[in-house]
């Protein structure tokens, strides 16, 4: 199989190493397959690619489209690195408000798999990195929302207490106020 699928603590977030075949020309690898995805349970249908390139020191985040047009995600690193963080905001979930974050990076070539009912933010770790992920429904400004980076409920460790934020994202409300229109539907253990 061209990925391993592997679990995080919040096993419906599910960090994805793909197989790379490198020599002395380079390197190749599969980066989607819905095959490959499906087979193991993610059985998402990306409808939309971003592309996002910010300088060090840069949090993106916490992001979220409510229903009908909630988003899955699937994020990589194409340059440089990133902090990668999901956040449960299924209310009803035995991890709500729980928070799973990893490194990925350009070398490291993995990508972290996002369910609809996560909160998503990243934030860079060297200069000019650059972040292509895909999402599961196109954008809606009117379903956009968020909830603030550093929401002490929730506790994320970011690699830096004062990262740079954009306008939009300072004022997002902590969880306990986001307009948040999910619940917990399934089994937790859905992909283990």
């Amino acid at each position: 199989m061209p990925f391993e699928f592997i679990p995080l603590e919040i096993s419906q977030v599910i960090l994805i190493e793909p197989k790379v075949f490198a020599d002395t020309r380079g390197f190749f690898m599969e980066t989607y397959s819905y095959k490959a995805f499906a087979k193991f349970g993610i059985k998402e249908h990306f409808v939309q690619d971003n592309h996002s390139r910010s300088v060090k020191g840069v949090l993106r985040g916490l992001h979220y489209q409510k229903h009908p047009t909630a988003q899955a995600k699937l994020v990589r690193c194409v340059k440089g690195a990133i902090f990668d963080v999901a956040v449960d905001i299924r209310k009803g979930s035995p991890t709500y408000g729980k928070w799973v974050g990893v490194t990925l990076t350009a070398e490291n070539k993995k990508m972290l798999y996002i369910p609809v009912g996560f909160a998503h933010g990243f934030y860079t770790l060297e200069e000019d990195t650059e972040v292509i992920y895909k999402v599961s429904h196109y954008y809606s400004p009117k379903d956009e929302a968020g909830i603030i980076w550093n929401d002490p409920k929730i506790g994320i460790i970011w690699p830096s207490n004062t990262p740079v934020v954009g306008e939009r994202d300072r004022k997002w409300p902590p969880l306990k106020e986001a307009d948040n229109n999910f619940t917990f539907e399934g089994d937790e253990d859905e992909f283990c």
